[in-house]
């Protein structure tokens, strides 16, 4: 049912090629606002299962989430939020459909409007939900670089487009731990005297600041979305910690939802 909606994705699958092919490990690979692009079958059976009703016509449906703006209102609905919080059992839609419809409604709630900017979060979360791929390998480099130092280091001896792809993983990696585990952050900077969340606050809004001004950026089309990080991670982060309150408990109580290692590493 879905197949038409698929077929959009190749304009900007063949985007994110430019960064580099993905792997399990980041390296050189630039993270794109695709996750609208790449819904799957299941995705748009949920939207129907959801919406359907409120069209009377489930082709019509379709046909809608054949066009973009149109597919935009449809998933700003806030019934689709709904729907995934307060179905029980194991959901059938994809990590980028629900990552999408969590960040881009708690973003509207903390009045960031952009869905170009919502949807890199969400990819940034699909991205970083598979633990090996929060670590870097640089080009040349047999092992990975899993600290802040390591990374922060890389930067004074790394080319031009080097230093790009880090100065954005930095950024992302500061976003995604401040955002989702802001409560371990504390525990460890209060018990232990690790950085607070402060710091990954001001190393991500200096990094993305950084990437932001790159030539680069405009090469991947990220200019504004990297500045709007820059600019407002304080409110991005405090946005995505209320995704964290709700589903990433680092507590006893299971969650149905696509799994984030509790594993990774603040450093």
């Amino acid at each position: 049912m879905g197949d038409s909606i698929l077929k959009n994705t190749t304009r900007c699958h063949r985007r994110n090629r430019l960064g580099g092919q993905s792997s399990g490990l980041a390296m050189l690979k630039v993270i794109q606002p695709n996750c609208r692009v790449q819904f799957a079958a299941e995705d748009i059976d949920f939207i129907l299962s959801v919406l359907g009703r409120k069209t009377g016509d489930a082709g019509c449906l379709v046909r809608l989430l054949t066009d973009e703006e149109s597919r935009d209102q449809i998933l700003d609905d806030p019934a689709l939020l709904h729907a995934l919080l307060e179905r029980c059992g194991c959901l059938r839609v994809s990590t980028h459909f629900y990552f999408y419809v969590l960040v881009r409604q708690v973003f509207l709630r903390s009045n960031i409007k952009d869905r170009a900017v919502a949807d890199y979060v969400a990819e940034v979360l699909t991205e970083f939900a598979h633990a090996e791929r929060s670590q870097w390998v640089l080009p040349g480099q047999p092992n990975p670089l899993h600290y802040f130092f390591e990374l922060l280091a890389a930067l004074e001896t790394a080319d031009e487009r080097t230093r790009f792809h880090l100065r954005v993983h930095i950024g992302n990696h500061s976003l995604f731990l401040s955002g989702v585990f802001p409560d371990r952050i504390r525990m460890r900077a209060e018990r232990k005297g690790f950085p607070d969340l402060s710091f990954y606050e001001s190393l991500g809004r200096a990094q993305y600041r950084a990437a932001s001004d790159h030539r680069l950026a405009q090469r991947y089309e990220l200019t504004h979305i990297l500045g709007t990080l820059a600019e407002r991670l304080d409110t991005t982060r405090r946005a995505l910690n209320e995704i964290s309150e709700r589903l990433f408990s680092l507590g006893d109580a299971p969650v149905a939802l696509p799994v984030v290692p509790h594993g990774s590493a603040v450093q």
